[in-house]
Formats: structure tokens, sequence, C-alpha cells
């Protein structure tokens, strides 16, 4: 008996590195699964893709004249303007497919099967999110390129579109996870479906395509509490004026903050679910 116990006591250490390095395995073959979900579906992801560029050419064609109203900002052009506006127009759509397809998992049975499994239950959520925020990387540098040739200058230059790479990147993980925490509490694909209009109109009473300061009324008054005006304007400073502290504070950090709640959120909700197996 005495001298098993120090065997016990030497394998307790050693086993739990193991099972870390396992918990990061299984992360990361369910984070490549929902990339690879991404790629090989591109019907799901491509109007997240062609409609911001859509209201991108739109606007820039129609309100190209704006720019001289008095409280619009000092811009090149009205596509420079624009560009904060499209990046997160693409992030806010795009988001939803991979809680769509958690939603789907839980429909036919293989979220239960992964429960049920020798999986980290985290990892499962986690998992999904990084197809999410591959794809809000993806997509923020895709606007960029594409925007460039025609006539798309960034004031913040290389620093500015690294930084707007990452604010996209944890927008993704941010929306991703709301959508998510909803995705498991309905374990509904049409649910999390049906709330995609909520973010249309969400960013429409935001600064996305007109500056706050023009606004007057309720849309002034919505557009001052929406935080996607905030991050709007921290992508569009990037743009129009430098790179500056104030700028990545409001494309970084503030997307983090809403993370954190977001991740947060999704993870209880995931407990509640096992709690009332």
């Amino acid at each position: 008996m005495t001298a098993a116990m120090p065997a016990e006591v030497t394998d307790a250490p050693r086993a739990r590195p193991e099972l870390r390095r396992s918990n990061i395995a299984q992360t990361w073959a369910m984070s490549k699964r929902s990339v690879l979900a991404l790629w090989r579906q591109p019907a799901l992801v491509v109007p997240s893709l062609i409609f911001p560029l859509f209201f991108a050419a739109l606007g820039t064609a129609s309100f190209s004249k704006a720019t001289s109203i008095p409280g619009f900002p000092e811009v090149d052009s009205y596509l420079d303007f624009a560009l904060a506006g499209a990046v997160i127009q693409g992030i806010l759509f795009g988001s939803t497919v991979g809680a769509t397809a958690l939603a789907t998992d839980i429909e036919n049975g293989f979220f239960d099967r992964l429960l049920s499994s020798p999986s980290t239950r985290s990892g499962i959520i986690v998992g999904r999110m990084a197809g999410g925020m591959a794809y809000g990387f993806f997509q923020t540098v895709f606007f960029i390129v594409v925007l460039l040739p025609f006539g798309l200058s960034i004031k913040g230059g290389v620093p500015g579109i690294v930084t707007m790479a990452i604010g996209g990147t944890i927008l993704a993980l941010a929306v991703g996870a709301l959508m998510s925490a909803m995705a498991i509490r309905t374990g509904s694909s049409e649910a999390v479906q049906g709330a995609f209009p909520l973010l249309f109109i969400a960013l429409f009473f935001s600064s996305a395509f007109f500056p706050r300061e023009t606004m007057s009324g309720i849309y002034a008054q919505l557009a001052d509490i929406n935080p996607i005006s905030y991050l709007v304007e921290g992508f569009r400073a990037l743009t129009i004026e430098g790179f500056s502290a104030w700028a990545v504070f409001r494309s970084v950090v503030i997307p983090s903050i809403l993370a954190v709640l977001a991740v947060t959120l999704a993870l209880r909700t995931l407990q509640r679910r096992l709690g009332a197996r």
C-alpha cells in the first residue's frame, strides 16, 4: 500500500499536461472541421462577401457628393468612408453561418454524440467559433484588397490594416459566440437564421453608412447608444484619419470586451444545457 502511493502522486501531475494536450488537439480538430465546412460550402459565405461590396459600390455612386455636407468627415472619397461599414456588415452577416451550422449539429444529433464522447466541452464551442474567426479575418483582408484598385486609401497604412484584421477577427468571435448561445439555447437553425434581420436593423441604426454628426432625432439617439457605431468609427478612423491609440481602442478593445461577454454567455448556456440533460 505504501509503495503504491508515490506512484499515484507522481502520475497525477503527469496526467494533467496530457489532458491539456488532448483538449488542445480536440479543439484544433474541431476548428479545422469548422474552417473546412466554410470552404466546402461557398454558397453559405459568398453572400456575405458580395452584398457588402454591392452596398459599398452603390453608396459610393449615390452619395459621392454627400462628403461636402457640413459635419461630414474629411475624406478623399466616399469609398474611404464606406470601407468600415462594408467590413462590419460582412462580419455581422458571415458570423451567423457557424452558429447555424452548430444548430444543425444539434438538430441532427451530432452535437449529442460529441457530448457523449470523452471530448472537451468548451472545445466544441471554441471549434465552431474558430471557423467564424478565420472567416472574419479573411473578410476584412478581402474587402480591402478588392477595393484598393478602385481608389481606396487607408491613412493608417499597414499598421491600420493589421489592426482592422485583428479587430475583424475578434468581432467575428463576439458575434459568433452570441449566435452560438442562441443556437445552444434553441437548438434550431431556423431560430438562428431568424435573428439575422435583427443584425441588419442594428447595422442600419448605426453610423455605418453616414456619420453621427449629420444625424438628428431618434435616428441619432439610436446611433449614439448602438455599439456597432463605435466599432465602425474605430475602423473608419484607421482608414480616413490614421493610426492612433483611440482608433485601436475602438477597433480592438471594444470588440474584445464584447467577445468576452459573448463567449461567457455561450459557455454558460452550454452548461445549462448539460445540466438539463
